[in-house]
């Protein structure tokens, strides 16, 4: 008898502790779901300090801008400081610099996007081709004062960035002011098409929980606690 209860003790345990979203170790004819997309899409953003944003040179020329005439009206594409900030919405905070090129391009009317991509560490997996990579499509909006209090934004983007703290509002350098990419559509390419979910995924990126995020692994990335990666030991 007493064995049943330790053994229904054992059981209950187990189930209480849910184990950690593994969308990628599924049955290999089983594609993850939008919603499991999602989630990967939220882990890399957290775990991503660095992301590539895409704007457009405005048409007409400035007698302020150096830039060769014939690139009027092309795209440019450069790395940023980017942060997982904004928990309950996924919207990527950015310290938006008024000298750089691509704010300079979103002043002049352009639209923007933000990619990222997973890069596992070294050697633990065999083709970068498989990994997951995304687009987010949306717009620039400023963060209040309140905002940026409530979400404790200059001290989680010094966690990321320390060396960032140089260019805050405020600094003799440069002009700068904290924003957010509020995203409006997402495109997920999951890695081969055979394998993953490759498409757009819906408001499924604003239904992703913290700890959906916290729990989900992505391919070659090594489990730990939840706990001690949200206070960055």
């Amino acid at each position: 008898m007493r064995a049943t209860v330790a053994l229904l003790a054992l059981a209950h345990g187990a189930l209480a502790l849910a184990p950690p979203q593994r969308p990628f170790s599924h049955d290999a004819h089983r594609i993850p779901t939008i919603h499991e997309s999602a989630v990967m899409a939220r882990r890399i953003l957290h775990l991503s300090g660095l992301g590539t944003l895409s704007t457009i040179f405005p048409a007409s020329s400035s007698a302020q801008e150096t830039r060769p005439s014939d690139v009027g009206g092309t795209a440019i594409v450069l790395v940023d400081y980017i942060v997982d900030c904004e928990y309950a919405t996924g919207n990527p905070t950015i310290l938006a610099l008024d000298i750089a090129t691509s704010f300079k391009n979103v002043a002049a009317g352009s639209n923007i996007s933000l990619s990222l991509n997973w890069i596992p560490p070294q050697g633990r997996v065999r083709s970068p081709d498989s990994m997951p990579r995304f687009s987010l499509q949306g717009y620039l909006e400023d963060v209040s004062a309140n905002e940026l209090e409530e979400h404790a934004i200059p001290a989680c983007f010094a966690r990321y960035h320390p060396d960032s703290r140089a260019w805050y509002p405020g600094n003799r350098i440069h002009t700068s002011r904290w924003v957010r990419l509020v995203v409006q559509e997402v495109y997920w390419i999951g890695g081969f098409g055979d394998r993953v979910f490759i498409g757009w995924i819906p408001v499924e990126w604003r239904n992703v929980t913290r700890q959906e995020v916290r729990e989900c692994v992505l391919p070659g990335e090594e489990e730990r606690s939840w706990w001690r990666e949200w206070l960055g030991l």
